[in-house]
């Protein structure tokens, strides 16, 4: 099991959570809380806070990568081998509808390869508080196994 899965499964999703925003502070500002986090899947939930909105009174879309990310990494980490690295390496997003409520952010990559070295298209859905998907995001991770 992984130092993080370990983590995750000891500490709780609030406990957790405080502790990726430490490490990675710009996590901090979207206030998440991951809610599942196993191989091949993440979940993070992140409230509807003015800090976060645009113009428009919605989520920003960059509060919306951000959690994208969040999700994705976290779901990387745990699901590559043991002493395998991996970092973003790109993002394409599609905004599909405003963000009016909490928001929920799910990377599912329990259908990729994580035996072998190169990169992962990691999908992520992010739903609003009435089920509706406002965002997708398709992250690039290169992984690197260990020599």
């Amino acid at each position: 099991m992984s130092q993080a899965l370990e983590m995750f499964k000891l500490g709780g999703p609030e406990q957790f959570s405080k502790m990726v925003c430490q490490v990675a502070p710009y996590f901090s500002t979207i206030n998440p809380t991951l809610t599942e986090l196993r191989p091949g899947y993440a979940s993070a939930s992140v409230p509807f806070r003015r800090e976060i909105t645009n113009h428009l009174g919605t989520i920003h879309a960059i509060a919306l990568c951000n959690a994208a990310e969040l999700v994705a990494g976290t779901m990387t980490d745990v699901t590559i081998p043991k002493g395998a690295r991996w970092i973003p390496k790109g993002m394409t997003v599609e905004y599909l509808a405003k963000a009016k409520t909490d928001v929920t952010a799910v990377a599912d990559g329990s259908g990729l390869d994580w035996s072998t070295a190169g990169d992962k298209i990691v999908t992520v859905d992010v739903v609003d508080g009435g089920g509706v998907k406002v965002f997708t995001a398709r992250i690039t991770m290169n992984v690197k196994l260990a020599e």
